[in-house]
């Protein structure tokens, strides 16, 4: 049942880019009606899950390489299980708004399938060596992506992406081999890989490596150039994906395998974590109210976004830690939202300057419904109560502050900037007179409007019930923390 998630998308990639005389609009309609199947394959999976269970469910084992020590091991609980819904749910309106004049359109279609299985898989990994087998095939689409279909310095942002994360990769290998080896395992499964009976500094330099590979994925500062770059030069649809989805496996990773792995550690390092948290949330923040490219101040609001999960990390409360989830979710929801949104601004206007915008609100020359939506997603990203950004970042606040009340306050003024830079950016693009540079406008094809407004009404459901959410995680991020190893960190911080 895991194994459709992966390997369906494969097949729907090779059906693309091979079969012959398939033209583009058949591979689009192939490539919607597989990802189609594949968000209802996970649908499926949410309905056979058991959310009281807060162990792996679906599990598939099959020894792979015994000589290594690989294992094909995938498992799904309350951690993964929301991530892979929002990974097929993103992936499908990703497909669903690219452009149909695309160049080389098979080639493209094939590459954001093949995305989402490398994603899928990491999600779904229980073996540290096939989690990082999955962790780097998703790398070769992205840099593909970025640098074929990207902007005018494409060639720059997909390279100094790939260093980036070749440089993540690097270090989450080294730190796997070794726990492995030091440990004196003979296997790379997690749940036969616990960090507990090595000494604290070796612990420390194990977690060390996987928390500097996991920021560069997030990207935490000062790890974080290569996001600004990589959103600006990529097209929307890949941008969607990447703030979306991708930015996940870094904090996923935190949590699976940081927290997971090295307790005692991270127990030691969390008071650390959480100032590191403030300071990307803050600097996020502020060098967002810099920005005049509305898609340049989105990519700054991600990193700032992102600093509140590892927060919530690093308190290990039981709250905190569903929050964590659900600010992933919730993050992944409205990121998806502005992007789309700034990039139908684009389309229309042929521009992202804020000096330029102006009026775009206007009912009868401007883009109405397009800015009415992209008030209800900086209300969303601001934590407007009865939205699920409110949601979130209430559970992540109320759940770190008994441990670290300081780094919690920096986080909330950095909440509140928020809505400063959202502000100037709704003022400046969408109030006021309509700029004669952009008078006139073509109007919105629905095509372009329907999966903005799906997103906007999900926002909105899951702020109002949240539980459609939680109930799914609450069980396995309670039991992350109850092992006594983990329990510790809350307790002995908050002295």
């Amino acid at each position: 049942m895991l194994s459709a998630l992966i390997w369906l998308p494969v097949l729907g990639a090779l059906i693309v880019g091979f079969w012959p005389q398939l033209t583009a609009q058949v591979a689009r309609r192939v490539s919607l009606v597989v990802m189609g199947g594949v968000l209802i394959w996970s649908i499926l999976l949410v309905s056979q899950f058991h959310p009281e269970d807060g162990l792996l469910q679906f599990s598939e084992f099959i020894l792979w390489i015994d000589t290594l020590g690989l294992t094909y091991h995938l498992g799904v609980d309350g951690l993964s299980l929301p991530l892979l819904v929002l990974n097929s749910l993103l992936t499908l309106i990703a497909l669903y708004s690219t452009d149909d004049s695309i160049n080389r359109p098979r080639f493209y279609y094939s590459l954001i399938l093949l995305l989402n299985a490398g994603v899928s898989g990491a999600f779904l990994a229980q073996d540290l060596l096939l989690f990082f087998l999955f962790y780097e095939v998703e790398l070769i689409p992205l840099y593909l992506l970025i640098a074929i279909w990207g902007g005018e310095k494409r060639s720059y942002a997909a390279t100094k992406f790939l260093i980036y994360t070749a440089v993540s990769g690097i270090l989450l290998l080294a730190s796997f081999f070794g726990l492995v080896l030091l440990s004196g395992g003979t296997t790379f499964e997690f749940e036969k890989l616990y960090a507990l009976s090595l000494p604290l500094g070796t612990q420390l330099l194990l977690l060390s490596g996987i928390l500097i590979g996991f920021g560069i994925k997030i990207p935490l500062v000062p790890f974080h150039t290569w996001l600004p770059d990589a959103h600006v030069e990529a097209s929307t649809p890949v941008s969607v994906l990447l703030a979306g989805v991708l930015l996940k496996l870094g904090t996923y990773g935190l949590l699976r395998f940081g927290l997971g792995l090295f307790p005692q550690a991270w127990a030691y390092l969390a008071p650390w974590l959480a100032t590191w948290a403030a300071v990307s949330v803050l600097y996020g923040a502020f060098t967002a109210i810099a920005q005049t490219d509305m898609k340049k101040m989105v990519a700054y609001s991600s990193i700032a976004h992102m600093g509140y999960i590892l927060l919530a990390a690093a308190a290990a409360t039981p709250v905190s830690i569903l929050a964590a989830v659900f600010q992933m979710i919730s993050h992944g929801l409205i990121s998806a939202l502005l992007f789309l949104l700034v990039g139908v601004v684009y389309k229309k206007t042929g521009t992202r300057d804020l000096d330029a915008l102006k009026g775009l609100l206007n009912p009868e020359r401007g883009l109405p419904l397009i800015g009415s939506l992209m008030v209800l997603g900086v209300m969303a990203s601001s934590g407007i109560p009865g939205m699920v950004g409110f949601i979130s970042e209430f559970l992540v606040f109320r759940g770190s502050f008994p441990v670290f009340p300081v780094q919690t306050l920096l986080c909330m003024v950095g909440t509140g900037l928020t809505a400063v830079y959202f502000l100037l950016l709704v003022n400046r693009a969408f109030f006021g007179r309509l700029s004669e540079r952009v008078m006139n406008l073509p109007p919105v094809e629905w095509s372009d409007r329907y999966p903005s407004i799906f997103l906007a009404i999900l926002i909105v459901i899951l702020g109002i019930s949240p539980n459609w959410v939680a109930r799914w995680s609450e069980t396995t991020t309670t039991a992350m923390i109850t092992r006594p190893a983990i329990a510790q960190i809350s307790s002995v911080n908050s002295h």
